[in-house]
């Protein structure tokens, strides 16, 4: 064993140096201090000795064997406290001491780097994510990345709120629960709690509170009978800018700030515990569990290393993090152990709660990729063309509304103008034949651009709702929708932006092309919008009619729709909009194979 110190000769027959001559003995005061002086540094001569002998037992006179840990931010300091008790101890490892480094890192970036994703892995041999369900992930698409073993510490996801709101919220939104979440969160649901109500989440793409809460959600939705486009509308809704937060801090912070509708968090418990006891604010954070329970955070580990003697350190320091005293350790910063217990100074207090709540099982590798890829393809922005029929069949009354054709069309599409998030591109052309001049079927009314743009003096979404409402049909116009479609169609294929769902909208009454002058067939259109069509570029066409007509016309409608993975829908009446709405949400989740 290497490493060995001189001091080590005293119990392997080495000879001192010979005795010096004796000399005259000195008296007085310090005749005394002589012989104290020697039995001085004898004791420390043989304290080392002890020291090197313990420690050459123990086998850490060799060489330092450096394991190097990632954790996520989160439980890092309790990690590093764990660590720096490991090294003290001296842990031999084949002749060697582990010495333990503990840095931080978030379990996204990581997680990115070592799926090829991007970014640059860091150096480390074991990885402590603050879920498992970023390992899930990563195996989904690479089954060389290492699994997931011990979890070390848990944390709830919870609901939170500040606690001035608390008695508010309760009224308003009532016990807390993921059904409840839903029910505020949807867009569609104008008269629902999210009236009062405003929920938001740390990024799931960049944070697994996130992921868990939808997943939590989802499964509970699943459970009740919930349709799924009341988990797509909150779903659009949560994924706004104004609903989604880039950390649990962050979140948490932004708790105490007023404003028209009470805020409702999604965040690990032990978030909340660390923001109330390092933040103080004046109004602490409370805990929500809800009632049909939750995901955890689990943190477990992961051993990257391929080096068979580091893998040995990692294999030790990873029983040392399931010990009694790194239990206590990781419970004094307010985590739960692996079975749900949590320390007195934690639970039983400030709303929190001494059980673990309900533990909602984690889905499969393949549900978890779904509603990862599902978050990231409803976050795509909006970037929609719509139609707008004006043409004589839309004078014609709507029997039992008292309205005209064109009047009920607009106010669906006022209707549905609501439900687009601010950061959408929108634009409205008018078709009827000869609209625009001799031959030209259309007018650009408005171009596409983004809703809060500045537009002949206003914001385009106003610019749009004021021309929607002060259409009025042509009353001897024929329809002319080919040659329409055909050039809006060209347009978005040549304006497709990657980063949005680029769609033509069309609301009409169903009647059909109806071009007496002749222009583009039914079957030319047809063949043009299926070349045109790319699944690597999509542009969808998406058809709403209302009247009586529709009906007639639902064959080629759904032809054109199914040409370009779009859908065509006949609505009963204005308020359906938003279910259509819903369904075109949905289909961003399967487009370009729906």
């Amino acid at each position: 064993m290497g490493g060995r110190h001189r001091t080590d000769e005293l119990e392997d027959g080495y000879t001192p140096y010979p005795e010096p001559q004796q000399r005259r003995r000195r008296t007085g005061r310090g005749g005394v201090l002589v012989p104290l002086a020697g039995s001085v540094a004898l004791a420390v001569l043989l304290g080392v000795a002890a020291f090197v002998i313990i420690n050459r037992d123990r086998g850490c006179a060799g060489d330092a064997l450096p394991l190097r840990v990632t954790a996520a931010p989160d439980i890092q300091p309790a990690v590093s406290r764990i660590a720096e008790r490991f090294t003290r101890a001296a842990h031999e490892i084949d002749g060697r001491c582990a010495t333990v480094t503990v840095t931080k890192g978030l379990p996204s970036a990581v997680a990115s780097a070592l799926g090829g994703a991007g970014g640059k892995a860091p150096a480390m041999d074991l990885w402590i994510p603050d879920s498992a369900l970023w390992v899930t992930n990563l195996r989904a698409r690479n089954p060389d990345v290492p699994e997931a073993s011990t979890s070390v510490a848990r944390s709830p996801i919870v609901m939170v709120a500040s606690g001035s709101v608390v008695p508010v919220l309760r009224k308003s939104f009532g016990e807390a629960s993921w059904g409840g979440m839903i029910d505020a969160a949807n867009v569609a649901n104008v008269d629902g709690p999210g009236r009062k109500v405003r929920v938001l989440v740390p990024d799931p793409s960049l944070n697994a509170a996130g992921l868990g809460a939808l997943l939590a959600a989802a499964g509970v939705a699943t459970a009740s009978g919930v349709g799924e486009e009341q988990l797509v509308g909150a779903l659009k809704n949560l994924s706004g800018s104004t609903s989604t937060v880039r950390d649990q801090g962050a979140l948490l912070s932004s708790l105490g700030v007023k404003g028209s509708k009470v805020p409702l968090g999604i965040a690990s418990e032990q978030s909340v515990w660390t923001f109330n006891r390092t933040r103080k604010p004046e109004v602490p954070a409370v805990p929500l569990y809800p009632a049909e329970g939750t995901v955890d955070l689990d943190y477990p580990v992961v051993i990257t290393t391929a080096d068979a003697t580091v893998r040995k350190a990692a294999e030790a320091f990873r029983k040392e993090l399931g010990g009694e005293q790194a239990r206590k350790t990781l419970q004094e910063l307010g985590f739960r152990s692996p079975d749900g217990k949590g320390a007195k100074a934690v639970v039983g207090s400030g709303g929190f709660q001494a059980t673990a709540p309900k533990a909602i099982a984690v889905p499969d590798a393949k549900t978890v990729a779904r509603m990862s890829q599902t978050w990231s393809r409803i976050k795509l922005g909006t970037r929609l063309l719509t139609l707008l029929d004006v043409s004589g069949t839309m004078a014609l009354p709507v029997p039992g509304t008292g309205l005209t054709r064109m009047q009920a069309i607009t106010r669906i599409a006022v209707e549905g103008m609501r439900l687009f998030p601010v950061k959408s591109e929108l634009g409205l052309w008018e078709f009827s034949t000869h609209l625009n001049g001799r031959g030209v079927d259309y007018r650009r009314t408005v171009p596409v651009g983004p809703l809060t743009e500045e537009l002949d003096g206003g914001l385009r979404r106003d610019v749009i709702n004021q021309r929607l409402v002060s259409t009025r049909a042509r009353s001897t116009g024929d329809t002319g929708l080919n040659d329409t479609l055909a050039a809006a169609y060209e347009q978005m294929t040549k304006e497709y932006q990657s980063d949005k769902i680029n769609t033509v909208l069309i609301l009409t009454d169903g009647a059909g092309n109806d071009d007496p002058d002749g222009g583009i067939g039914n079957q030319q259109i047809l063949r043009r919008l299926r070349e045109q069509f790319d699944p690597e570029k999509p542009v969808s066409v998406l058809i709403i009619a209302f009247g009586p007509d529709a009906p007639k016309g639902k064959r080629q409608m759904d032809a054109l729709a199914k040409a370009t993975a779009g859908d065509a829908y006949i609505a009963k009446d204005i308020l359906e909009v938003r279910k259509f709405f819903l369904e075109g949400m949905k289909r961003r989740l399967c487009s370009p194979n729906c």
